[in-house]
């Protein structure tokens, strides 16, 4: 112990055993009874014990850790009681405050060397506004926590040393150590009741906010008791009055079903389903399917039908005033709307809807055509014309078949099919419903959606289409099918046959410049808020937007070219301060040819005069895609070899197969055809560019006996003329489809000649007349017409 005797020889009355405390900080002027169980704290009473009974105690800055704060109180032991574990229980009275200077350890006591804190005194006006601030706050703070004694708010009340009242109301407000260590240690008496009464205002301010939220939390435990109670004495009162609440909403549920006048077996089956319904508990999952099922059939049109506008004029009006062209499918809902009228007219003025028992069924067409032909959009006007309601279900990518008949309602969550669902949300029996991209249904292990499909478009089965979430037959056969596909291909057979094809073919160029003039620009500057200003295109700019900033059938790259000028134009006239300083009105501008390159940047397609050159086995044939057509190069070379042949250009196994074809027919025909070599020791390369792009289909027949000729004479095809047409083996030249988008193809390109199929004729005359205007055709029957057509040197047959 001579460590701590020299300690003690400096300065006996500064140095003490230092008592660390958890979660405790000790104020001057008050006492505490603390249990003391922990090594170190035990040490330390034992120490003080043997001096003058002074500790200094600080609180520990971590709960199990050694340190503690610098800043504590010096404490006398006024009562001590030592257990038989050797434990302490003291009470403890705070003298004065102190920090720290010095301390010295050995084992597990610590003597520290304090410097106390010890404030002047002042009784200022200033300080006295102080202390009755303190003093007030304290008061509501007491008022809230309703732990403070009474006896303790009257010694708060009448003191008169701010130390003193400071260390009583941080004795005793409920603070985190870390906040009751800073208003210990503060010096400056001012600043520590300025501390002292923020930390009360903000405690009082947290009480209120909880006091409001109590409030609130009570109101609603009142209300919700309150209407439990209403609802048990309403339960009471149905009893006395022989009334259930319960039956009066299975009433309503029934009531809601019959209003829809639904058949009889459906109404059967729902009141069956309700009389299981009646005896479940409200709570049960098996009520709540239940409830869901009878609501859905509640929902569901089962009688209504939507009035038909019969107007023949008014509904060709409507179809004109919303597309161009079209003539096919507009002639077919005209032919609908017709038929309709007739099956009006034999019916009594008040008797039922036409539709309803009459034994017409709605159609099921389906418009085929590349994208941005306006077949979806036809689709609404369709409904528009007819009066009806529309509801469109967008079969892209749908691989689940219970997407179209629904899940079992035992299933947790199921729901009907979205047929069922898009009949629900039109609410008539007799709505357009567009199934919309039918070509993009995909399968896999989860059943076949076209499968699904069958039924809905067959009108000899829709009548009693089999939803498996209803379990009861619905009507579907009042309803105006239309589906929209790009391309026939990868729609299944037995589906294709219920369906009435109408193609909705590309657009030539006079047919977009009307689209455009009419439709397109009109709508755009009303999107671009310019529908006031004097804006307009000329034909000419439009058909410069047409020929080289597009290269499609339909109009959707057109529309957007459009309006990214109209943007630009927006743009100019809020710089020259139309909108502002001037109206829109008066901003007036026309588009002329010239400018368009101005206004959309450099052109994107330019003609590639190339492909109308003649060049020795280079033919030029027309093809479809699910795009439109395309014209569709074929270059070919020979070299000294066994006769085989190379075909590239990702070519499908058809058009390998036309190559070969073409090939031997050309053999076949040496001496006909007048060229010299022998081909079983010449190998052949044809190549169609745009090797990346998938080609398929025997329409290229032609074109490739063609080009093959052409290298095997050693002379180039006449320039400028395209050609489509499938050969055979024998050299008959057979139709083909698409003709319309191949003729735009090549118009697209600037080939003005066009050798045809002679069975394709029927179908040229059906071309509008500013197509045939830009074309010279040549039918062909074979095709020994067909190449001497492009070989002057042959002779005709």
């Amino acid at each position: 112990m001579k460590l701590f005797s020299s300690l003690r020889g400096k300065n006996q009355a500064e140095e003490f055993p230092l008592l660390p405390l958890r979660e405790l900080v000790l104020f001057p002027n008050t006492m505490m009874s603390v249990f003391i169980t922990y090594k170190m704290g035990m040490i330390a009473i034992d120490e003080a014990l043997k001096r003058d009974l002074r500790l200094f105690a600080a609180c520990l800055k971590v709960q199990d850790g050694g340190e503690t704060y610098p800043s504590g109180s010096v404490v006398k032991i006024v009562q001590h009681l030592k257990m038989p574990d050797n434990t302490f229980r003291v009470v403890l009275q705070g003298e004065y405050r102190g920090t720290i200077a010095s301390s010295i350890r050995q084992n597990d006591l610590s003597l520290v060397r304090v410097e106390p804190i010890k404030p002047a005194e002042s009784l200022s006006p200033e300080m006295q506004a102080l202390m009755r601030a303190v003093q007030k706050s304290f008061a509501q703070y007491a008022e809230y926590t309703k732990k403070i004694s009474s006896d303790t708010l009257v010694v708060a009340e009448k003191t008169e040393s701010s130390e003193r009242l400071a260390n009583l109301i941080c004795h005793t407000v409920q603070v985190k150590p870390g906040q009751k260590i800073e208003l210990l240690s503060i010096a400056d008496p001012a600043r520590r009741l300025e501390a002292v009464l923020e930390t009360l205002e903000r405690e009082n301010e947290i009480f209120d906010i909880q006091k409001n939220i109590s409030v609130k939390v009570k109101s609603r435990m009142e209300k919700h008791q309150r209407d439990y109670i209403l609802n048990e004495q309403l339960k009471e009162i149905n009893k006395e009055l022989g009334r259930d609440d319960k039956t009066e909403d299975f009433a309503d549920l029934e009531r809601a079903l019959e209003a829809k006048n639904p058949p009889p077996e459906v109404l059967l089956k729902a009141r069956k389903e309700l009389g299981r319904l009646r005896k479940l508990q409200a709570f049960t999952p098996e009520a709540g399917i239940l409830r869901g099922y009878l609501e859905w059939l509640g929902d569901l049109p089962w009688s209504d039908f939507s009035p038909d506008s019969l107007d023949l004029a008014d509904a060709e009006g409507l179809l004109e005033e919303d597309h161009f062209g079209m003539r096919k499918a507009k002639e077919r809902i005209l032919e609908f709307i017709a038929v309709h009228q007739l099956f009006s007219l034999g019916r009594p003025p008040e008797g039922p809807h036409p539709q309803a028992g009459s034994g017409m069924k709605g159609p099921i067409l389906c418009f085929v055509g590349p994208p941005g032909t306006g077949k979806t959009s036809l689709g609404k006007s369709v409904a528009r014309a007819l009066g009806r309601r529309f509801v469109r279900f967008s079969l892209g990518g749908l691989r689940d078949e219970a997407e179209i008949r629904g899940h079992r309602k035992t299933y947790v969550g199921a729901l009907p099919g979205k047929i069922i669902q898009s009949m629900a949300k039109a609410g008539t029996l007799n709505p357009v419903f567009l199934l919309d991209e039918i070509d993009k249904i995909s399968r896999d292990a989860r059943g076949d959606p076209a499968a699904a499909l069958l039924e809905a478009l067959d009108p000899e089965q829709n009548h009693a289409f089999s939803d498996h979430y209803l379990e009861t037959p619905y009507d579907l056969s009042h309803t105006l099918f239309i589906a929209t596909a790009n391309t026939l291909q990868g729609i299944p057979y037995p589906l294709l046959d219920r369906m009435e094809i109408l193609e909705i073919p590309g657009y030539g160029e006079n047919e977009k410049l009307a689209i455009a003039q009419k439709y397109l620009i009109p709508k755009e500057l009303r999107e671009n808020a310019l529908a006031s200003a004097g804006v307009a295109f000329t034909d000419e700019a439009v058909k410069a937007i047409i020929r080289h900033w597009t290269q499609e059938s339909g109009v959707r790259n057109l529309e957007r070219e459009i309006a990214r000028g109209i943007r630009r134009l927006g743009r100019e006239a809020l710089g020259l301060g139309y909108g502002r300083e001037r109206t829109l009105d008066s901003f007036v501008r026309t588009v002329e040819a010239e400018e368009v390159e101005r206004l959309l940047g450099k052109r994107k397609y330019l003609p590639e005069i190339p492909l109308r050159e003649a060049r020795v086995g280079v033919s030029y044939g027309l093809a479809w895609t699910e795009t439109g057509g395309v014209l569709l190069p074929v270059e070919s070379v020979k070299f000294d070899g066994a006769g085989e042949v190379i075909l590239t250009g990702h070519l499908g196994e058809v058009m390998k197969e036309s190559a070969r074809i073409a090939l031997s027919y050309l053999r076949s025909g040496q001496g006909r055809y007048g060229f010299t070599g022998e081909p079983g020791k010449t190998d052949f390369h044809v190549h169609v560019p745009a090797g990346a792009v998938p080609k398929d289909g025997p329409s290229a027949g032609l074109a490739l006996a063609a080009s093959l000729l052409s290298v095997l004479r050693g002379e180039a095809p006449r320039a400028g003329v395209a050609m489509t047409g499938e050969l055979t083996l024998t050299g008959r030249i057979l139709p083909i489809g698409g003709l319309k988008e191949k003729l735009l193809a090549a118009l697209r390109q600037g080939f003005h000649r066009v050798i045809l199929p002679a069975g394709n004729r029927p179908d040229w005359a059906e071309l509008d007349p500013d197509l045939r205007q830009g074309l010279t055709p040549d039918f062909v029957e074979t095709a020994e017409e067909g190449l001497g057509l492009l070989f002057p040197g042959l002779s005709r047959p």
